[in-house]
């Protein structure tokens, strides 16, 4: 069985074709991808739950610049404060798809999106969404929350397709030897493709979570969706950071990682949802 590890060497280009100065890169459509599903998804729970079409209309928007902006902001002042606050290009790189180089910017698209950034954004998006239609709070949060993982994996596998985010030495038979890290060294060994793991998950938690809305379509709007996708999503998360290297230099000697600790806060929230809303008076919001 050791001998197979040799047969998975992973080597694709980042680039699936280039339009003059642009190149599509297959991170940036695997992120289209994923958000133009859940786009569906969410547009065919709006329609079972005879939401007025005028109000899905702007939910897009929200979501979008929520979770784009929101997992820019993350990557860079969770992981990379130091620098990003180094200087005022790299502080403009926080915020626009490009690097300063040799007295030149260059076009790269942002390199550096964070997944709790994004999920902060996207509720944040969301509540703004909420208060310019005043739809339920909660049922917006479940929607979202049904279709969530389908985006988390189209994302983890753009990942995946980057080499990047990758795992400790295995020798498991379905060990990577990830070819194109920018690190020769670290391509030296077979190491677990975290990333794919994460993607089989969040597939997976998409079934589960439509299996709930079919079986109990009548708790939507009481935050169990929501609850239901949080606790699965960074449950998984914690637990396949183990297989993961660090991320950034701080992280090295850390018992549990940046994206594990982020990611208890969420689990927390979660199962709050699961068990409840009374937790919510507390705090001025209750389902309704």
């Amino acid at each position: 069985m050791q001998d197979l590890l040799a047969y998975i060497q992973w080597n694709p280009s980042e680039i699936i074709f280039e339009l003059g100065p642009i190149a599509i890169r297959w991170y940036a459509v695997c992120w289209i991808v994923g958000l133009g599903l859940a786009y569906l998804i969410v547009e065919k729970l709006y329609e079972q739950q005879k939401i007025k079409k005028e109000l899905f209309d702007p939910l897009f928007f929200y979501c979008f610049f929520g979770i784009i902006i929101g997992a820019r902001l993350g990557h860079c002042f969770f992981y990379e404060p130091s620098v990003y606050l180094s200087s005022w290009t790299k502080f403009i790189e926080v915020f626009v798809p490009m690097k300063y180089s040799m007295g030149e910017w260059h076009y790269t698209g942002f390199e550096g999106l964070a997944s709790h950034g994004g999920t902060l954004g996207l509720m944040l998006a969301l509540y703004l969404y909420y208060r310019k239609t005043r739809l339920n709070l909660w049922r917006v949060f479940d929607n979202i929350a049904i279709a969530t993982p389908v985006t988390a994996c189209f994302i983890r596998l753009g990942n995946l397709m980057n080499s990047e985010i990758i795992g400790k030495v295995t020798d498991l038979p379905w060990g990577f030897y990830f070819l194109n890290t920018g690190n020769p060294m670290l391509g030296m060994e077979p190491r677990h493709p975290g990333q794919l793991y994460e993607a089989v998950c969040y597939f997976i938690f998409f079934f589960v979570g439509w299996y709930f809305y079919k079986k109990k379509p009548e708790k939507v709007g009481q935050g169990f969706f929501f609850g239901l996708c949080l606790t699965l999503i960074f449950t998984a998360r914690f637990f396949i950071e183990f297989t993961k290297i660090d991320q950034v230099d701080f992280e090295n000697g850390m018992f549990l990682n940046m994206g594990q600790l982020l990611s208890i806060p969420f689990v927390i929230i979660g199962l709050l949802c699961l068990k409840g809303g009374n937790w919510m008076k507390h705090i001025g919001v209750e389902k309704k």
